[in-house]
């Protein structure tokens, strides 16, 4: 097992070292930024540089991390960005469940793993032989196991992966994202105390790194007054980067539209009652 994490550089490069709004020469995959909108950036934000650091911790040492946030400040996009970086990544998305309003089982876990290892055939029917093939497959070399809305999982989802844990000589990362009020529901987990590298936060930005972050985020804000760009987050995106997203994805719609080369305040607003519903603060 790996005991030494490696350095912020390792995760995030030469940006890494530059601080908070830094941005990412590498563009991101397909679908992981929200809406896909087009000419958005990878910006190293406070939250992404917690996770970063906290991630390649726990992938050093082969424990878990558990990543908190509001919803659309960046949870999945910072995970995914980061283990991408690091290792080879298994998503249990686990969406089946959830929609049908029951609790993920040890058996859900181990279709998804056997699906995210691509693992021949159908998951067998008999647990044991399912973990055989599994654990088999976790041993060849270090991977990131991430789970969302990870506050989901049933007691006996916690003891199996703290046998897959244990079992491993390695040890396993397992990256478990919840929303922050779930912090409570994570940590009535008792296995979780022993074995968890991290919990870092994503916090919203705050009104003064808007005019910073915002710009960088995406050039379409660039020629944006900074006291407009914190008028817009006042009014409609609280620090939200999933709703700065919003809002990049219907102003460059406006700009085609109107033919303009640059946005002005009353166009501002248009694209503000756009992503509102027209609501006025």
């Amino acid at each position: 097992m790996l005991t030494t994490p490696p350095p912020s550089s390792a995760v995030w490069g030469a940006a890494g070292a530059a601080g908070p709004f830094a941005v990412l020469d590498d563009a991101a995959p397909p679908g992981l930024h929200f809406l896909d909108t087009p000419g958005v950036r990878t910006l190293l934000t406070p939250g992404m540089l917690a996770v970063g650091d906290a991630l390649a911790d726990a992938y050093a040492q082969g424990r878990f991390v558990c990543v908190l946030g509001d919803a659309g400040v960046g949870k999945t996009f910072a995970v995914h960005t980061a283990a991408r970086r690091l290792g080879e990544l298994l998503l249990l998305p686990l969406l089946l469940p959830l929609y049908l309003g029951a609790q993920p089982t040890p058996a859900d876990l181990r279709a998804c793993l056997h699906k995210a290892l691509k693992l021949r055939g159908e998951p067998p029917a008999d647990p044991g032989a399912a973990d055989a093939w599994i654990r088999r497959a976790l041993a060849l070399g270090p991977r990131i196991v991430v789970v969302e809305d990870a506050h989901r999982l049933s007691a006996s989802c916690f003891e199996y992966l703290r046998f897959l844990h244990d079992d491993l000589p390695q040890g396993l990362c397992v990256v478990l994202i919840a929303s922050t009020h779930r912090e409570r529901s994570l940590r009535a987990h008792r296995m979780l105390a022993t074995r968890t590298a991290g919990w870092p936060y994503i916090w919203p930005l705050s009104r003064d790194q808007v005019p910073k972050a915002v710009p960088a985020l995406h050039p379409v804000w660039q020629s944006v007054a900074s006291d407009e760009l914190k008028a817009l987050d006042a009014r409609i995106a609280d620090g939200c980067l999933r709703r700065w997203a919003v809002l990049t994805f219907h102003l460059q719609r406006a700009l085609t539209t109107t033919g303009a080369s640059k946005p002005d305040w009353g166009l501002l607003e248009a694209v503000a009652d756009r992503g509102d519903g027209g609501r006025r603060p």
